[in-house]
């Protein structure tokens, strides 16, 4: 048994992959080849801070993100990643294979929800009395992708796990994650929102909506 198998979600993957949770028979030596070379280069890693709500209004912009955090006590603040190598796994397979590194990919993408439910669940430890929301990252709704560059200085998150930002705003490594997460009162009312997909950053290239689901958010 590999000790990164945690994070290998193969129906996520497959549905990413857009063969919902069937894999092709024709495609099962190739899938197996992906996984293995995925874990080979997989460096996971997560880092969080938990601030009071009140410290956090210069970053946390825009009507979307308020409502979100509406009865939140406290709010997590995460990044994580699956590290530079597998960035340029991706790369080179696309120069070799580019059927295998498609399957890599959504593979990674799967993945890197593993690691922040990971770092979750670490929350939930230090929390146990507190229920969390879902996670909320830049680009979402209105809250602004520039807000990427002041979430990572608050998290020193270069020196923490090796989070970047490049000058289109995107993270680096590429298979990375920043999100906010809530913390409240288990008693508190839950945020019930209408879905409207189509105030998101990410509306036109989201796999979610591909594939005929919403991400919760």
């Amino acid at each position: 048994m590999h000790p990164l198998d945690y994070l290998i979600n193969k129906d996520e993957a497959l549905r990413y992959l857009g063969w919902q949770k069937e894999l092709p028979e024709e495609n099962a030596a190739l899938y197996d080849k992906a996984e293995e070379l995925f874990l080979a280069a997989a460096q996971p890693k997560y880092y969080y801070q938990v601030f009071d709500k009140n410290e956090l209004g210069f970053l946390l912009t825009g009507n979307d993100i308020a409502a979100h955090l509406a009865n939140s006590e406290k709010i997590v603040l995460l990044a994580a990643t699956l590290g530079s190598a597998v960035d340029m796994l991706i790369r080179r397979s696309q120069i070799e294979d580019m059927a295998l590194s498609v399957i890599i990919d959504a593979l990674a993408s799967a993945a890197i929800e593993e690691v922040c439910d990971a770092a979750a669940e670490s929350v939930h430890k230090e929390y146990p009395h507190l229920r969390q929301t879902s996670r909320y990252s830049p680009g979402y709704g209105d809250w602004d992708l520039s807000m990427q560059k002041e979430f990572l200085r608050t998290l020193n998150a270069e020196k923490k796990i090796g989070l970047c930002l490049n000058s289109s705003l995107l993270l680096t490594p590429l298979k990375s994650v920043t999100a906010a997460i809530g913390l409240e009162n288990k008693d508190a009312p839950r945020i019930i929102k209408k879905k409207d997909c189509t105030a998101c950053n990410l509306f036109a290239s989201c796999a979610y909506r591909k594939g005929g689901t919403t991400c919760g958010h």
